[in-house]
């Protein structure tokens, strides 16, 4: 019994020691992220694998280190880490193993702060991705699935002027519609989501896989404009993702205003 335990611990110590490191980025194409990521790959030793997983502009970079020494490895893992970090310094959602949706949950935690939405195209995938984290019953409030111009005036007090003169996909119905959720559900947080996910729908100037996005944190509201591309899973995905990372930067006060875009 002594041998094996003195085996067992001999085994123990010669087994080589494993380090991970993460960072989740937001706003990368794969084929963006190609070029980007081609030299700093390049510098990794052996002794460090990289696995790069993007889906709909979210991409989760980890390094995962095997060595012997445990305090050299832990040593070059975090200068890795730091370059990585250094790369995509603007980009960063978090460096846990984490989804964009669990930041955003974290923080509203950590705050105790209240968040609704109101969407249109991406028809309650928000509220989904939220409510999929223990917890959530914390700080989610809910949503307003407000997919027709009668829903989006009646219960969210949207323009029907507005409505009428820059159509549902515009700044300033997603702009009211964050404003009349968060009136509404007397929330401290608000997002709000309205497009074309496809495949029809889409027109010249408003083209499959426009959408505009409103966040509002504490009296302040910012709204975006994106093309996004691929199909209409992709589409919704990819906006539902975009606000929420909207909504983080506002918590973080590292938001930058988009450029004035005109969309008449």
């Amino acid at each position: 019994m002594a041998n094996d335990k003195k085996s067992s611990a001999k085994e123990t110590a010669n087994k080589p020691a494993k380090e991970s490191r993460h960072v989740v980025i937001y706003g990368y194409t794969k084929e963006e992220l190609r070029s980007l990521m081609k030299h700093f790959e390049s510098q990794l030793p052996d002794f460090v694998k990289i696995s790069i997983d993007t889906d709909n502009l979210v991409t989760r970079i980890t390094l995962t280190g095997v060595d012997s020494g445990v305090e050299l490895l832990r040593f070059r893992m975090n200068k890795y880490h730091q370059n990585l970090k250094d790369l995509f310094s603007e980009e960063i959602v978090t460096t846990s193993d984490k989804s964009v949706s669990q930041v955003l949950g974290d923080l509203l935690a950590e705050r105790e702060l209240t968040v609704s939405c109101a969407e249109s195209c991406t028809g309650g995938n928000i509220a989904h991705k939220i409510t999929e984290n223990p917890g959530s019953s914390a700080y989610f409030l809910g949503s307003v699935v407000s997919y027709s111009n009668d829903v989006k005036a009646a219960v969210l007090d949207v323009s029907r002027n507005d409505l009428g003169r820059y159509g549902a996909v515009s700044r300033q119905v997603v702009e009211q519609m964050a404003r009349g959720v968060s009136a509404l559900m007397h929330s401290d947080c608000a997002m709000a989501t309205s497009g074309i996910a496809g495949p029809d729908g889409g027109s010249k100037f408003k083209p499959v896989g426009t959408v505009w996005m409103a966040a509002g944190y504490g009296g302040k509201f910012v709204t975006e404009l994106k093309q996004f591309k691929g199909d209409r899973k992709s589409v919704i995905e990819s906006a539902t993702n975009h606000v929420m990372v909207m909504l983080i930067k506002l918590l973080r006060n590292n938001y930058v205003e988009q450029e004035e875009i005109n969309d008449d």
